[in-house]
């Protein structure tokens, strides 16, 4: 087994049995135990795991979740849970393995992690928390764009016109959205605009994800026209007037119904390890 793979397995054994000893380590992993400790010794370097005598054990949660500058992400993710989970899981089921695909930065987008596990799908993202989820859970291609991170907006952005965004074209895009009117697809921050447009011309299909109180959100700005989306999923408590709008300005509206959250509610592992090293838990390992 290679060595992000073991790494990830490990970390997923200690989240199911919260502590574990090197020999049971070795059973699992079908490793030898200088690999294990050696494994252990480097995820605990970057704040995955604890190291204990003899073993391991999962992180604390509280210092596990990684503290979030922006309270609304917080908030958001729990506010209407049940109406996000079931349509992030249909927004999964849209996607087939070998496409490429984006994904936006958002609290609906980001439960689309927990259904792309199983996916091997090349997924462009500007979204850290959302790239971090799926090298940690899945075996799906990540490709962020370059630039800073902004965290409260929970986005990536380069200061460039031509960063890497440019140079893939993907058959979808998946996106959250503040509001939804006529008028179009609404944000309240200048920043999220200047994000998402230029996710929105790279790709061919605009799905947007937005639980029915996002219909009676209202915000200054206008991120794009109703003819931009292609389809737009939320749930069974929209009015049949709101979708009979939508519907009649040519977009396809699919809903479906509010599906139990698993306790803890939208409980969501971030790690401190992942703040700004990105991806560099899968790199190869110096030789020992």
């Amino acid at each position: 087994m290679v060595n992000h793979k073991r790494r990830k397995r490990l970390l997923k054994l200690l989240a199911e049995h919260q502590t574990a000893s090197v020999p049971q380590l070795v059973e699992w992993l079908s490793a030898s135990p200088a690999t294990v400790r050696r494994d252990i010794s480097w995820l605990a370097a970057r704040n995955l795991l604890t190291r204990t005598r003899g073993g391991a054990a999962n992180l604390a949660q509280k210092k596990r979740n990684l503290t979030l500058t922006s309270e609304t992400f917080e908030h958001n993710i729990q506010c209407f849970a049940d109406r996000k989970r079931a349509i992030a899981r249909y927004a999964a089921g849209m996607c087939q393995d070998g496409e490429t695909i984006v994904i936006n930065g958002g609290t609906t987008t980001f439960m689309m992690a927990d259904f792309l596990v199983d996916k091997h799908c090349k997924i462009l993202t500007n979204s850290f928390l959302m790239a971090e989820r799926l090298l940690l859970s899945s075996e799906n291609e990540v490709i962020l764009p370059g630039g800073k991170v902004y965290r409260e907006q929970n986005v990536i952005l380069s200061p460039f016109d031509n960063d890497i965004t440019q140079h893939h074209y993907a058959a979808k895009m998946f996106m959250s959205v503040y509001g939804l009117s006529l008028l179009g697809l609404m944000e309240a921050d200048p920043l999220l605009i200047q994000a998402e447009k230029r996710l929105i011309g790279q790709a061919e299909e605009l799905i947007v994800l937005a639980d029915s109180s996002k219909f009676a959100k209202k915000a200054g700005l206008i991120l794009c026209g109703l003819d931009r989306v292609s389809c737009v999923i939320t749930d069974t408590h929209a009015s049949d007037a709101a979708v009979q709008l939508l519907e009649q300005s040519g977009v396809k509206v699919i809903t479906v119904a509010p599906e139990a959250v698993p306790s803890p509610v939208a409980s969501m592992p971030f790690s401190h390890g992942y703040e700004f090293t990105g991806s560099s838990l899968y790199q190869t390992e110096a030789a020992h």
